[in-house]
């Protein structure tokens, strides 16, 4: 007799791509991935600082919110640098800035009733300086809080600091923005050096916090609000904490935070409400990440709240340089306008790899689409040649009370997804037919979707 494999669930039969199989057994893989998540926290460890004080108003700093202050803010970190090392601290008020320069051993305190508000004018953020803009290397405006090559590092309080982005969303539709973004793209195709790769006082929009090639990173406490592209984007960085943050953004590409090529990661207890992907993980775009060739790995996302935004974690869709061992637990995601829960975001230009991720105990109220997308057809390019890989992807004590899709899983026929896990899961109020095509060894154990168990059907 031949026999046909569907997904039954709540009276509604699913047909499976020939390239899945269906089980229900145990998922021991996902445990013993766990296991390493407690040796990644023991390497991560926050930086420490000489027990000194920099007042940002001893160096002619003005908190009436009209004063220039770029010059007496850095000056302080300068001295702080120094000195050793210390606590540069911003008092209660309102400082107007342009690019902050953060140096080693410094950390930058911004007080409880700080604000520090970034200047709308770009020339504020030049001389240009070397970044990544949508996963490629270029030269390009200051990013609003900037530090290159610089170890034990810090922003930390309860203050705020005010991007104003409303002032530099309005770049993203301009025709000419579309056309600096197209130039970056093919200059990272071609391989042009990356100091001839110019953009600063082009339409290319500045991130907001950026340390480029350091070590030894504390984001903990403040408010982060309207930056003009993505709020905390580390590159190519090591042993970063990003804790008790509030990121507030619905600007286009407003991502929360975007560790980019990134070892060693801790991002906990944060609150995102962005209009992009809340946390996005990346390594790079194409042929320029190719050269670079440095992964995302080893990143741990626990007791986050995610509300608005594309994601509430992705990975991709920059990821040509590949990213492993990412743990996401205890969070919360809900928000009507939240698109997905996970995304795994890739194509056949792109390449890459994502690998051995953990998701456990997450609460979904409500996604526009899917708990679990992963997709190798991101902008619908299926043009390249290079194939993604995606393997090892496990959830388990998830949740959710409402999606379109509880599952959206596209692979390539050349270029199947594999090994996905879901185990004790619940997901409710499920619209429509699961995607699932070119997946190899999809497991299921005590799955329940619309209230019924998820159950092969031979016949």
């Amino acid at each position: 007799m031949k026999k046909r494999t569907t997904i039954v669930v709540n009276s509604l039969i699913l047909p499976v791509s020939i390239c899945v199989i269906l089980l229900i057994g145990p998922v021991s893989q996902a445990n013993a991935g766990w296991e390493q998540a407690n040796k990644i926290l023991s390497r991560i460890k926050a930086p420490q600082f000489p027990n000194r004080d920099f007042n940002i108003t001893d160096y002619g700093a003005v908190g009436d919110g009209k004063t220039n202050c770029t010059e007496a803010i850095n000056k302080a970190i300068s001295a702080a640098n120094e000195a050793g090392g210390g606590r540069v601290v911003v008092p209660a008020g309102t400082f107007l800035t342009g690019a902050i320069y953060l140096k080693s051993n410094v950390n930058l305190y911004v007080s409880e009733g700080a604000v520090i508000k970034f200047s709308t004018d770009p020339n504020a953020y030049l001389p240009a300086v070397f970044t990544r803009w949508e996963g490629v290397e270029c030269m390009n405006y200051s990013p609003l809080i900037y530090a290159y090559k610089e170890k034990n590092i810090a922003i930390t309080g309860k203050g705020t600091l005010d991007g104003q982005g409303q002032n530099w969303w309005s770049w993203k539709k301009l025709p000419q923005q579309r056309e600096d973004r197209k130039q970056l793209f093919e200059q990272g195709r071609d391989g042009v050096p990356v100091k001839q790769r110019l953009y600063g006082g082009k339409l290319l929009r500045p991130n907001m916090i950026e340390p480029y090639k350091c070590k030894n990173i504390l984001i903990e406490g403040i408010k982060i609000k309207n930056g003009p592209f993505w709020h905390i984007h580390p590159v190519l960085s090591q042993n970063i904490t990003v804790r008790n943050v509030r990121v507030d953004g619905s600007g286009p590409n407003n991502d929360g935070c975007d560790p980019e090529s990134c070892k060693d990661v801790l991002i906990e207890g944060c609150y995102f409400n962005t209009g992009d992907d809340c946390i996005a993980i990346k390594s790079g775009r194409n042929n320029d990440a190719r050269r670079v060739n440095v992964p995302s790995e080893n990143i741990i996302i626990r007791n986050c709240e995610m509300k608005e935004g594309h994601a509430g974690v992705a990975i991709g869709s920059e990821i040509t340089g590949g990213a492993r061992n990412i743990f996401v637990e205890n969070c919360i995601m809900d928000d009507p306008n939240q698109d997905r829960a996970i995304r795994l975001k890739t194509n056949s230009v792109r390449g890459g790899f994502i690998e051995n991720v953990y998701v456990r105990n997450v609460t979904i109220g409500q996604v526009k689409e899917a708990v679990l997308l992963i997709d190798f057809f991101y902008q619908d390019i299926e043009k390249g040649n290079y194939k993604p890989r995606v393997r090892n992807i496990n959830m388990e004590n998830v949740t959710s009370k409402k999606s379109k899709y509880a599952l959206f899983l596209r692979g390539l026929d050349n270029a199947p997804i594999r090994d996905v896990r879901l185990k004790n899961c619940t997901l409710d109020n499920v619209e429509t037919a699961d995607v699932i095509s070119n997946v190899k060894n999809l497991v299921m154990e005590n799955v329940k979707i619309n209230g019924k168990l998820v159950k092969t059907d031979e016949d």
